[in-house]
């Protein structure tokens, strides 16, 4: 394959603890904004970035790969893939066991050209002189052509730092550049992009009980640029606590400041959209538990709607206002839901956002990994939760739902134990049409080989898996959980 050399620039970092990093190129700022887009080989259409971290790369375990999966006329799936590990020409370092690469992924336009960029995360790396596990992301370039140039955003500080265990991109200084989030062990760092150099700002330092924090960014606050969301918990490590937090940039300080909380939440996933369509972003909590202190308010809503998982949602109001003021709460026992709610489900354990009635309302997309089939334990599910005036419930406190499982008439293959579809979920325009495609991933599938499904239009109608095996990719008698992370948007 020939790989194109569109230039992306790159910066010396100023100060011992940071490393080289990504930088976007000069005039980038002043350039229109664009919207987002996973497009990465540039053909109109968005593609999917699969994480697979467990994958085996040139015999070395749990190196880790990315799959990218190209949309196209007939959805992602039916036109190829590219695999991009560290053993792929100009991507830092070399494949080693337990690097982990693909631990997080995320398809972002960083310089609005209009063709995306990969951010891959790597919490396994070894770094010299910073010792094991300290971690890294690296950014790769699209292009008609194949994988770009590439270049590490930022590595770890110390042993076990694990930094790429999640990431983030989003504009939240306002500038016309993209600020790339990253969370390691205990700790949120952003890599704040300039003109001709970056500068990287610690956003929160805290026990997370091992493990990754979760991000998510909207304009929370209603005054024109991204904000940042973080949850995070832990019991008893070494004490109780949970949060889901704001921050926004503070330019005086040059850093991000904390404006708003929801403590005592201990959440899987978090989504960002306007599901009454005031106009102003939501955020949707999912898999959302009180954790730390039953005295307190129930954070994630009413304590009877807590079983088997639940999204608590926090509502945006105008510039000024107060947000989250308005909230909601929702799982399977609640009018409108197919399903019942049980133990062990994990409703909302994972979440994506679209309008795919183009009704001006975004639509709520949640995973159940947990969901038994029939007898099925773990066999998983995931639903479509519609948009409306009042947000996800209309004003009788129900909601206007689809669920789809393996056995769903339209989805390929058999509902079976640990299948776990429903542990990741995607959406983007894969197809042609303009309707948001979802994509589904059952990590679990095939003794934990690992598959995705494709539902065009978010419909059961005309569903396609795909898999390492159907797309050709090597070791397919490793378990490679396939399907857990996604990215697409």
């Amino acid at each position: 394959m020939s790989y194109s050399r569109r230039t992306l620039a790159y910066a010396v970092a100023a100060a011992a603890a940071l490393t080289t990093g990504f930088v976007l190129p000069p005039g980038a700022a002043a350039a229109a904004p664009r919207a987002a887009t996973s497009d990465f080989d540039g053909d109109g259409y968005a593609d999917l970035a699969v994480g697979v971290p467990d994958g085996t790369v040139g015999g070395k375990s749990k190196a880790g790969y990315v799959n990218l999966v190209l949309g196209g006329p007939r959805g992602v799936g039916a036109h190829g893939s590219i695999r991009v590990t560290q053993a792929t020409p100009e991507v830092p370092g070399s494949p080693e066991a337990g690097d982990r690469f693909g631990a997080s992924v995320a398809l972002t336009d960083l310089n609005g050209d209009g063709i995306a960029e990969l951010l891959a995360g790597v919490p396994g790396e070894d770094v010299t002189d910073r010792g094991r596990d300290a971690g890294m992301v690296i950014a790769v370039a699209g292009s008609k052509d194949g994988p770009g140039p590439a270049s590490t955003v930022l590595t770890g500080p110390s042993p076990s730092a694990a930094y790429g265990r999640s990431v983030a991109a989003a504009d939240v200084t306002g500038d016309g550049n993209k600020e790339i989030v990253i969370g390691g062990t205990d700790k949120v760092v952003a890599r704040v992009a300039q003109r001709e150099d970056s500068m990287v700002t610690t956003v929160v330092t805290a026990p997370m009980g091992g493990r990754a924090p979760v991000l998510a960014t909207g304009d929370f606050d209603s005054d024109g640029t991204a904000d940042l969301a973080v949850a995070y918990w832990t019991a008893g490590e070494p004490h109780t606590q949970s949060h889901v937090r704001l921050w926004k940039w503070d330019a005086g300080r040059s850093a991000l400041a904390n404006f708003w909380n929801t403590d005592n939440a201990g959440v899987t996933a978090l989504a960002t959209g306007d599901f009454d369509g005031d106009g102003h972003d939501d955020l949707a909590l999912g898999e959302c538990r009180e954790i730390a202190d039953e005295n307190i308010d129930d954070p994630c809503g009413p304590e009877q709607r807590a079983e088997g998982g639940g999204i608590h949602l926090h509502y945006g109001s105008p510039a000024g206002g107060s947000f989250g003021s308005r909230a909601q709460t929702l799982n399977q026992d609640t009018a409108g839901v197919p399903g019942v709610a049980e133990d062990g489900d994990r409703f909302g354990a994972a979440l994506a956002v679209a309008d795919v009635d183009r009704d001006g309302r975004d639509d709520l997309i949640a995973g159940a990994p947990g969901e038994a089939v029939g007898s099925r334990a773990g066999a998983g599910a995931a639903w479509l939760l519609r948009g409306g005036a009042r947000g996800l419930l209309g004003a009788g406190g129900a909601a206007a739902s689809v669920a789809w499982n393996q056995d769903t008439p339209g989805v390929p293959g058999v509902a079976e134990a640990g299948d776990t579809f429903g542990a990741a979920i995607a959406t983007g325009g894969h197809t042609p049409g303009g309707v948001p495609d979802v994509t589904v991933g059952s990590p679990g599938e095939n003794a934990s080989l690992g598959a995705t499904w494709l539902l065009p239009n978010a419909s059961a109608t005309n569903a396609k898996a795909f898999s390492p095996r159907t797309l050709g990719l090597p070791y397919l008698s490793v378990a490679q959980k396939y399907g857990k992370p996604l990215d697409s948007r």
